[in-house]
């Protein structure tokens, strides 16, 4: 199951709004920057725009997301690779990784590593979802549960593992940084086609490790599952819209 820029950009408003909080954070002009996990382009083009005069890369695990960002932004450099074990070998002013490293385990062994690729003054600017404890996150693994499939989900990877809380990326960033700024966000979103637009939006995400070992028909009972638990946690108002409540967590950290 490949990723999809088509879906992934339904809802890049939305999307692009924790991209602008943690740019507002970036401290100096960075000459260098990297994007990783720059899927269809949509954080390197804001960081083309923060910082006009700065070289950008991007890099994404996804041939397909690489692709996008290529049509989307033809002048800028983008390459296919793994954020595990990323390192061209040059140095960095801004490191920078929107909804990526979630993704990726051993953040105790990734984050001092990328520090290490920064200049002097350079910054490590992160952004996680932390929503593993919303409804949303909570009915995909009760729904995964189900006998009918959850033998081909059991072995499957979750990211319940891979995210920590703020204190210890705060803890573990004060080892290498000389400023350490962390904080978290909910934003709430009103999504026009109710609960629909709710398993929409993870279905280019959130969705996709459940989704990706099933066929195509328990795929689609999975889905309908989903929306049937969604809409009685997400229900809609008068107008047939949902809130979607989604907190995330910032870091940067700048180093010495």
């Amino acid at each position: 199951m490949t990723w999809s820029p088509s879906q992934y950009t339904l809802f890049e408003q939305q999307r692009n709004r924790p991209i602008f909080d943690l740019l507002a954070r970036v401290p100096g002009e960075p000459r260098r920057i990297v994007d990783l996990g720059c899927g269809p382009g949509n954080s390197t083009e804001l960081l083309r725009h923060r910082f006009p005069d700065a070289e950008v890369i991007g890099i994404d695990s996804s041939p397909e997301m690489v692709e996008a960002a290529w049509r989307r932004l033809p002048g800028v450099r983008f390459e296919v690779g793994d954020i595990a074990n990323w390192d061209d070998g040059r140095p960095y002013d801004l490191i920078f990784a929107n909804a990526s490293f979630q993704w990726v385990s051993g953040h105790e062994v990734l984050l001092p590593r990328l520090m290490k690729k920064l200049n002097p003054g350079g910054s490590l600017a992160v952004q996680v979802p932390d929503n593993l404890e919303e409804p949303s996150h909570v009915l995909m693994r009760e729904v995964a549960a189900d006998p009918r499939w959850a033998g081909k989900l059991s072995k499957q990877p979750r990211d319940l593992a891979l995210r920590r809380e703020a204190g210890w990326y705060l803890r573990l960033l004060q080892q290498q940084a000389e400023q350490v700024d962390v904080w978290r966000t909910t934003y709430y979103h009103p999504l026009k086609r109710g609960p629909s637009d709710v398993v929409e939006w993870f279905k280019s995400t959130g969705l996709r490790p459940f989704l990706q070992p099933l066929d195509e028909n328990e795929q689609a009972e999975f889905l309908r599952r989903y929306l049937a638990a969604v809409t009685s946690s997400y229900p809609p108002a008068e107008d047939g819209s949902s809130l979607l409540a989604f907190p995330r967590l910032f870091f940067v950290a700048t180093c010495r």
